[in-house]
């Protein structure tokens, strides 16, 4: 952790630093997921109460900072993969606060024409989102205010559908965010929801907290977004995997530490003894293909 937790009700100088930029429609008052993650990456734009949340998430999972570095790491390799195979558009739903290492920084890096729409429900994340982009980013990268849980109004927005060309292979990001979706929100028909809008050829780039681990303690870290803006819900490898129904999964299939093309692993990897989540890609096939699963 890049920064000391301060106690319920506490003020700090990150506190400062993210009362400075508040946006219209940001509530401090209970701990919101995105500044929750903010904080366990290390990161200042989080608050007291998000701080106070965390704490009792590491009371029961120390390991959960790790976890969450590592599916960052995913993150990168996934990108990197997609543009190596010739897609070059990027849905990104749920983003987060802005950290190191966003999709269009790393996609850029390869694919200078790469077009990234990035999603979330917290005004927050577009603040800082729209801070970070710059104007040479303007006609290649947007950012808009939307919930997951709105596949249709997502596909539908215009901003997006100014920088992403539908009729094209998109690779929809749902990095850490499926787990915030209660099971009687449907979270499986609400990625199936959204597949219906992508052409064949499309990616799933996919990460999931998994209490697979050890139960017992990925029900007590749950517990500590039980007053936050969204409960957390670790499914098992099975229900993950559920996810990828219809789709062509890239090997090596669905894993804790994913690495296709076989990219040196980061002393991280080696070092983390327990990986509460997996990470997965898969590939849209032709309406009249079979799936390989």
């Amino acid at each position: 952790m890049a920064s000391e937790s301060a106690g319920p009700g506490d003020s700090s100088p990150a506190d400062a630093d993210a009362h400075a930029r508040r946006g219209p429609g940001l509530d401090t008052s209970v701990p919101h997921t995105a500044r929750m993650y903010d904080y366990l990456l290390g990161g200042k734009d989080n608050f007291a109460v998000d701080r106070a949340a965390v704490k009792k998430v590491l009371e029961a999972m120390p390991d959960m900072p790790q976890s969450i570095r590592l599916s960052r790491l995913f993150l990168r390799r996934a990108v990197r993969y997609a543009v190596r195979r010739g897609v070059t558009q990027f849905l990104d739903i749920g983003t987060g606060i802005p950290t190191a290492g966003n999709v269009h920084e790393v996609a850029h890096e390869l694919a200078p024409d790469a077009r990234i729409a990035y999603v979330d429900h917290d005004p927050i994340v577009l603040t800082h989102a729209r801070a970070l982009l710059s104007g040479e980013h303007r006609d290649r990268v947007t950012i808009v205010l939307a919930d997951l849980r709105e596949p249709e109004k997502i596909l539908a927005t215009p901003e997006i559908r100014d920088v992403i060309d539908f009729d094209r292979p998109v690779a929809l990001m749902l990095v850490s965010v499926l787990h915030f979706v209660r099971d009687d929100e449907d979270p499986y028909g609400l990625v199936k929801r959204l597949w219906a809008g992508l052409a064949p050829g499309s990616m799933l780039i996919l990460t999931h907290a998994s209490l697979d681990p050890d139960p017992e303690t990925g029900l007590a870290a749950s517990a500590g977004w039980a007053n936050a803006s969204s409960t957390m819900n670790m499914r098992t490898y099975d229900e993950i995997l559920r996810f990828f129904d219809g789709l062509d999964l890239v090997e090596p299939g669905l894993a804790a530490t994913w690495n296709p093309d076989g990219e040196p692993a980061e002393i991280l990897e080696r070092a983390v003894r327990n990986i509460w989540g997996y990470g997965g890609v898969a590939v849209k096939p032709p309406a009249d293909a079979v799936p390989e699963r």
